[in-house]
């Protein structure tokens, strides 16, 4: 199981919308990197759904639910989607801030390529956001 975090503007698409929704198409990633990213998602991975903007804040958990496939709204193989659906709201949401403040994540590709809107998470940063986050362990 691999994790991430996916970026999206809450004006625009929030995790309150997911959670609404229940699932979703993750569309309208534009990057090369993003790009690649998705294509090596997996169904059952796990993200964190992280707000931009003025917010700049982690504020749910969800799992990918597909394999990454072309946007059937789009006629271009190399723009990939893949299905997430939301698990949980954060009990505490953890704030760019926070992560910059901690020496851990000094090397954390949130903090290195900060435009990135498709984030892998190393397995060490993922526990310890979760701890930061007061998650259910269950997940």
């Amino acid at each position: 199981m691999a994790y991430w975090l996916l970026k999206t503007e809450p004006d625009n698409y929030s995790y309150f919308d997911l959670e609404r929704d229940g699932s979703t198409v993750w569309d309208g990633v534009n990057n090369a990197l993003a790009l690649k990213h998705i294509r090596t998602m997996q169904s059952g991975d796990l993200a964190f759904i992280y707000h931009t903007g003025k917010e700049r804040q982690i504020m749910g958990v969800a799992e990918i639910t597909s394999q990454p496939y072309p946007d059937p709204a789009l006629d271009d193989l190399k723009r990939v989607v893949v299905d997430v659906r939301s698990l949980q709201r954060v009990s505490q949401s953890v704030t760019l801030s926070q992560i910059k403040q901690i020496g851990k994540f000094a090397e954390f590709d949130l903090l290195r390529l900060p435009r990135l809107s498709v984030v892998p998470i190393p397995d060490v940063y993922w526990q310890y956001l979760l701890e930061l986050a007061s998650s259910s362990a269950s997940i």
